[in-house]
């Protein structure tokens, strides 16, 4: 089975980069439909779950906990519901097969079926120019410091929620078996490249 995870820096393109490689592999692709996923399972607001996940309410308990919280002093419901949705959907996910799953630690919580773990980053100054041509399209109004400031903000808990649940931190190539830098170049005249890396990288994985 071909699992691949992508973790990223806000604004390096991690997100584009994995949907072009799951088109460019003819394999499924995993992002905000995990979001989706958590809140039916949850019976939580959609809106409210997102806010959750991004914002490191998960990082404050272990993901790699299964069935019982007996460790945890003490627990909000909510707080419980979204571990065990979140780590029972993206298990569920990648059973189906063949995929590529964006973020929510899934390269953790899925480390015994032995993923492809891509780390994607950038140099700040690249992050927030793709991030200004983001607002521009979306017709958002949003200065260039409030945009720097935001890709920091969202740095902090990523790395926040990882750390809690890795043996390495955030970003550390110890922890991937595969770090691209976008700094100076097109990501989708990356994805062909890194497509051979990982058929590659399985078959050897196989053998």
């Amino acid at each position: 089975m071909r699992i691949i995870t992508i973790s990223r820096e806000f604004g390096s393109g991690g997100r584009e980069l994995g949907k072009r490689l799951a088109e460019e592999l003819g394999i499924a692709y995993y992002d905000k439909e995990i979001i989706s996923a958590i809140a039916e399972k949850s019976d939580l607001d959609e809106a409210y779950v997102e806010k959750a996940v991004e914002s490191g309410v998960l990082s404050r308990y272990p993901l790699t906990f299964s069935s019982t919280f007996a460790h945890v002093p003490i627990m909000l419901n909510y707080d419980t519901k979204l571990i065990q949705s979140q780590r029972k959907v993206i298990l569920e996910l990648a059973s189906r097969g063949d995929c590529v799953i964006v973020g929510r630690n899934a390269d953790t919580i899925l480390a015994d079926m032995k993923p492809l773990r891509i780390f994607v980053y950038a140099d700040m100054e690249a992050r927030v120019a793709r991030c200004v041509k983001k607002a521009k399209k979306d017709e958002e109004k949003i200065t260039p410091a409030e945009i720097e400031k935001m890709i920091k903000q969202i740095d902090k808990t990523r790395r926040r929620n990882f750390d809690f649940a890795s043996d390495y931190e955030w970003g550390d190539k110890r922890g991937y078996d595969l770090c691209v830098n976008t700094t100076h170049a097109e990501i989708k005249k990356l994805v062909p490249n890194i497509a051979s890396y990982a058929k590659a990288w399985f078959e050897g994985k196989d053998e």
